[in-house]
């Protein structure tokens, strides 16, 4: 018997013994190709050399020092490469140890810098249904998964909730790209205009949703109208980047992608590659100026902030992906990803849409796909999924709830950066078996 609190109390969970690339080998010697990098987190695989012997050296020296005494050389060196290549003026950098923490910091800094601003009204914050900003309590509100919340609903704060820009699913059929954003933009607008521009605080989305509905892509132009009404508004707009940052989508920072220029991003997941936990909030100057010329003073905390090893690692991670130019890999295997997927599922009775950028895809299953009707929930579909893909040695990351938290599932992929082409063709054939699996089940 374990007793360890896992996150099924009803599963038996495989014994991860060693990594190999971009491979896990369990207790029993099986290989599972980790096509989504756990969870869109091994950007560099399982057995980076380079990162490894950097986590080792760091060690050597100091493993930790606490950020109310100390700042580090690690620190200081990853908080400077994060800036130079940020959009704009996010030139300050605050880590902390996953990416919850970074949302809950950034939602900190928004408001005590209208605090300080001399705005204190400000305190409404407007996210999207269907997005996922982190399972900590204010993360928790903020994000729209309705099964995370559930339960937990007494104990959230309000957060206003408004469209996805899903196209898939909510945009018309006779309506273009252009005019699905405005729609968008004008369901911003009115939010805004029914709480007071006055006391709106932010607005926080993810440039590529992940987990939740599965790498649904921004269309054309949605996020520079966001970016342009929270301007005019003297809103914040935080990039909730975690998932879909560090290069996931072929780029360091997704929100360039959109260009826009957030006032915040959070990122984490792939900025330590698995290899330590790290997440961290770029915040841009206007913020920072704000809060030195008042309190000078952050009132937030956590005790691993700074980590010298887990910034070590991160520095590494990033600096490999750099020199590797493992980021025009993203692109090309992402396009071959895609293409793969189109190939095999192009014309699948159950599969609706493909979708997303770089190496971070979705796959979204239906029971029909004219009407776009999804699989009874009760069947579990994406457990089943999951199960068949582990047999066949294939992680990936099946969801359901992919409509409204109840209804739809969908699979995302996430891969290392370091993938081959026999890699994609690994992936989809055994994709293919397991939903095929899962179907004939059913």
């Amino acid at each position: 018997m374990s007793h360890v609190l896992h996150r099924s109390l009803v599963q038996n969970y495989p014994t991860a013994v060693k990594g190999d690339g971009v491979y896990i080998l369990d207790a029993n010697n099986k290989r599972y190709i980790d096509a989504c990098g756990g969870a869109a987190v091994s950007c560099l695989g399982h057995s980076d050399t380079e990162v490894i012997e950097a986590i080792k050296a760091q060690i050597d020296q100091i493993a930790y020092a606490h950020s109310s005494f100390f700042t580090t050389e690690p620190m200081e060196t990853l908080a400077d490469f994060l800036a130079a290549r940020a959009p704009g003026t996010l030139n300050s950098v605050y880590f902390v140890s996953g990416g919850s923490e970074a949302v809950e910091s950034a939602l900190k800094l928004a408001r005590q810098y209208y605090v300080e601003k001399g705005e204190p009204q400000r305190k409404h914050i407007i996210a999207r249904r269907q997005s996922y900003h982190g399972n900590t309590l204010g993360a928790l509100a903020t994000g729209g998964n309705q099964w995370r919340r559930q339960q937990f609903e007494p104990l959230l704060i309000n957060i206003h909730h408004l469209s996805p820009c899903y196209a898939y699913r909510e945009q018309l059929a006779d309506e273009s790209d252009t005019a699905f954003a405005a729609r968008l933009a004008d369901e911003l607008e009115q939010k805004i205009a029914e709480l007071g521009a006055e006391n709106v605080m932010a607005f926080i989305a993810e440039p590529v949703v992940g987990a939740t509905m599965g790498a649904v892509p921004a269309v054309a132009d949605y996020f520079k109208r966001m970016r342009d009404i929270c301007s005019r508004h003297g809103i914040l707009l935080i990039a909730d980047e975690v998932m879909c940052g560090m290069g996931r989508t072929g780029a360091l920072f997704a929100s360039a992608q959109e260009g826009i220029e957030p006032d915040l991003i959070c990122i984490a997941k792939g900025l330590g590659g698995g290899y330590q936990p790290i997440g961290a909030t770029l915040v841009s100057d206007e913020i920072i100026q704000t809060l030195r010329q008042g309190s000078g003073f952050f009132q937030h905390g956590h005790t691993y902030i700074g980590h010298a090893t887990a910034c070590a690692a991160a520095l590494a991670v990033q600096k490999r992906i750099e020199s590797g130019q493992l980021l025009d890999n993203v692109v090309r295997m992402g396009e071959l990803l895609q293409q793969t997927l189109v190939d095999q599922f192009g014309d699948h009775p159950h599969i609706g849409d493909i979708r997303g950028r770089g190496l971070f895809r979705g796959i979204e299953l239906v029971k029909d796909r004219d009407s776009k009707t999804p699989f009874d929930s009760g069947l579990k579909l994406h457990a089943k999924i999951k199960a068949a893909a582990m047999q066949q040695g294939l992680m990936c990351y099946p969801m359901g709830g992919t409509l409204n938290g109840k209804d739809g599932d969908h699979i995302l992929l996430a891969p290392p950066f370091i993938i081959t082409e026999a890699h994609v063709d690994e992936i989809v054939t055994k994709l293919n078996l397991a939903i095929n699996q899962a179907l004939n089940a059913l």
